[in-house]
Parts: structure tokens; C-alpha cells; sequence
């Protein structure tokens, strides 16, 4: 029988870590809890979870500074969890590398669905996905989670390998916001659409020569992306 998914709770407000360590423990999940963002950094490569729940606001190390440690030497799904629904953190969550938020209050419900749709899209990801692609100078290999931009190695976090694959796969076509949503979060993500344009802005930023003008991802306006080929 296949171990449970191992889920990291990095919480310090003890009522929420009870609610969400019976609630996931119920839905079949193994929780691990670390109570500050330091004590996370340090107990990551121990745990070695499959996914990390990780509130905004933490003693002694920010969750946006936790989220940061892991994306320089993981690509383990991360979801933010904030009190705050500032635009603001969602964006700076989004950037240094995580993969969905949620603002609380939120269901129980809500969450656990959320959850399992990041861990499918990461198991579908580290298996064989297709053939090498090559458009434009980006090469991408799904088998190996590789890719390489104009020959230099580019680590990509889940979600933006996810959308250039997707967007390679469709070269010269547009690809519809929708489209990029469902194939990326899910055909039952209920989060902010703006997930969707931060992601794209932080992959330009790894594969444009100049990503404020970008040439490769370009925007067509009320209907969604394009890559150049």
C-alpha cells in the first residue's frame, strides 16, 4: 500500500494547527507541523514533505522568507495561507515561488480540494509527460522536469513549468486563460485569476531577453497567451 501524502503545516497559532492537523489527518493525510519559519527551514530536508502549508505571518522568519529558502533547492508544492487578502501578499507569495493561496477564513472543504488538485498536478509532473520541445531557443524535456534557455539550465517551480510546457505544446496557437487555469491548477480551482499573470510574469523573467518587453509569451489582450514561435 502507497505511503499517505506527507504534508508540512507551518503554523504557530495552535488552534488553527489543531483544526488543520485533524482535518487533513482525517482526509488521509500525514501532517507534520513546524511552528516557525526557522524551525521549518531547518526540519525541511528531514521531513522531505510532498506538499507545504505555510502561513504568511510567522515568528522568527517570515513565510515569504521560508518560501524563498524552499524554492532555491526544491520544487515542492507550496501553498500560502494569510489572514491578510492584500493584493499585495498575494503577489509577493506568487513571486518568490509559491504555488496557490488561500486567504483565511476558508473551509476545510475548500482546502483539502485544493490541495489534492497540487499534489495530482505534481505527481502527473514527475512522471514521462511527452517529447522534448525546442521553440525559440527554450528547450524542455518533461521527462527529466528539465529546462534549458538559449543552452543555460533554468530551474522552473512546478506551476511555471507546467505553463510553458503547455504554452510550447501550442507554439503559434493562442491559449486561453481558461485553458492555462485548467491544465495547470485544475478544472476546479476557485483561486484569484491573477495566479495566472504573475506566474506568466515571473516566467518571463527566466526565459526573455528583455521581459518588459517580452517577444517569446506575448499577451493577447481579452483572450490570453501566445508563444512565439
Amino acid at each position: 500500500m502507497a505511503e499517505p501524502p506527507t504534508l508540512m503545516v507551518v503554523e504557530d497559532n495552535e488552534s488553527i494547527v489543531e483544526a488543520l492537523t485533524v482535518g487533513l489527518s482525517r482526509q488521509g493525510f500525514m501532517v507534520r507541523v513546524a511552528r516557525d519559519g526557522q524551525e521549518a527551514v531547518e526540519q525541511f530536508d528531514a521531513i522531505r514533505p510532498d506538499m507545504v502549508l505555510l502561513d504568511v505571518m510567522l515568528p522568527r522568519l517570515s513565510g515569504i522568507d521560508v518560501c524563498r529558502d524552499i524554492r532555491k533547492r526544491s520544487s515542492v508544492p507550496i501553498m500560502m495561507l494569510s489572514a491578510r487578502s492584500a493584493e499585495i501578499d498575494l503577489v509577493v507569495g506568487l513571486e518568490v515561488g509559491a504555488d496557490d493561496y488561500v486567504t483565511k477564513p476558508y473551509s476545510m472543504r475548500e482546502l483539502v480540494a485544493r490541495v489534492r488538485a497540487l499534489l495530482r498536478r505534481s505527481v502527473d509532473a514527475e512522471g514521462p509527460s511527452g517529447r522534448v520541445m525546442e521553440v525559440g531557443g527554450v528547450r524542455l524535456d518533461p521527462e527529466h522536469h528539465e529546462v534549458r534557455v538559449r543552452g543555460a539550465l533554468v530551474g522552473l517551480p512546478l506551476k511555471e513549468f507546467g505553463l510553458l510546457e503547455t504554452l510550447l505544446e501550442n507554439a503559434g496557437r493562442v491559449v486561453s486563460r481558461d485553458t492555462l487555469i485548467s491544465r495547470v491548477w485544475g478544472a476546479h480551482y476557485v483561486g484569484d485569476t491573477k495566479t495566472l499573470d504573475v506566474h506568466i510574469r515571473r516566467l518571463r523573467t527566466k526565459i526573455e531577453i528583455e521581459p518588459s518587453e517580452p517577444h517569446l509569451i506575448t499577451t493577447i489582450r481579452g483572450l490570453g497567451y501566445r508563444y512565439e514561435p
